[in-house]
């Protein structure tokens, strides 16, 4: 049975803080019905750009239209401004389903956000979900050439709720000695940290100098920006590499029920993927998922994510803290 108390009512596809994902289910009648597939008739999709972006949505019509045309509700997308707009809406009942890093999908559960993994992404066909944090200079900045030459330097983290943008680079600079410990305190008294807010934009303040080091995902370093042409290739060097973390992926409130969520994990883990998109029809040759520009999404549980914990664990870091 779905639960519709509290529901929200008109979120409009546009950036949010986490006080306006908050406040949008406020004045929710409570009285929505459901579509004949057993959803409300409206579900809220919310997300963060992986890079700057003003129009995540694109990247997402794929994946709305799939969700559409097996629930029967219409999907309001809802671009968030940082992971805690994502974490906080979902727990005051404001977001059915997610996109989140692993790290912020662990740190919602760690606040008391009730949800289940609809599946994870995946670069390519039939590799498992997951990536790795990079470690990047400028391929003519001869003073970094490892996680132990950051000390002192002003380094580009992206975003302190960030899986492979703060927390896994973080427990990496822990095991170089670089810093004593996860905390801000530690962090700021060995380097220089600077926020950039998304993986390309750590990268290019890296690329122009404001940063002497930094930290991005690994296809956004390697494929994304050399495509779009905001990097060439060879401009950046990677330094150091994670070891590979669990894939990005969505999540649904458990407020959805049982039932809705059962549906919905069939959907992500057969018809969420390129080649089930042009079979249907709903895009050709481009197909996006997310901005991550995955290949598909795959079946995802829980204790894929027990990694991130363990380096929670090691950092310590007030971040991962309910």
């Amino acid at each position: 049975m779905i639960a519709l108390a509290s529901r929200r009512a008109g979120i409009a596809a546009a950036l949010f803080s986490v006080t306006a994902l908050v406040a949008a289910g406020c004045s929710g009648s409570g009285a929505e019905t459901t579509t004949e597939q057993g959803f409300p008739k409206t579900l809220t999709l919310a997300a963060i750009p992986a890079e700057n972006s003003t129009d995540l949505r694109a990247s997402y019509d794929p994946v709305i239209e799939r969700l559409e045309r097996e629930t029967g509700a219409s999907v309001e997308f809802v671009q968030a401004s940082d992971y805690a707009g994502v974490v906080e809406g979902l727990i005051a009942g404001n977001v059915d389903l997610a996109f989140f890093g692993p790290f912020a999908y662990v740190v919602a559960g760690i606040n008391g956000a009730q949800m289940t993994p609809l599946g994870a992404v995946v670069k390519n066909e039939g590799t498992p979900p997951g990536y790795q944090s990079y470690a990047i200079a400028r391929s003519d900045n001869n003073s970094v050439n490892a996680l132990t030459d950051y000390a002192g330097k002003k380094v580009c983290f992206v975003d302190p709720s960030s899986t492979s943008g703060f927390l896994y680079p973080t427990a990496g600079l822990i095991e170089e000695g670089v810093i004593a410990s996860g905390s801000e305190a530690d962090i700021s008294a060995a380097v220089t940290p600077i926020y950039a807010g998304g993986h390309d934009a750590s990268a290019l303040a890296v690329k122009a100098g404001d940063c002497d080091a930094g930290f991005a995902f690994d296809t956004m370093v390697d494929k994304t920006m050399i495509e779009n042409g905001e990097l060439a290739p060879g401009e950046l060097k990677t330094v150091w590499k994670s070891e590979m973390i669990a894939g990005s992926l969505f999540a649904a409130n458990n407020e959805l029920g049982a039932d809705a969520i059962a549906k919905l994990k069939d959907v992500f883990g057969e018809g969420m993927n390129s080649a089930a998109f042009q079979a249907d029809g709903i895009c050709s040759d481009e197909c996006r998922i997310t901005d991550e520009r995955a290949w598909g999404v795959v079946p995802a549980q829980d204790s894929d994510y027990d990694g991130v914990r363990h380096v929670c664990e090691v950092t310590g870091s007030e971040k991962c803290q309910g």
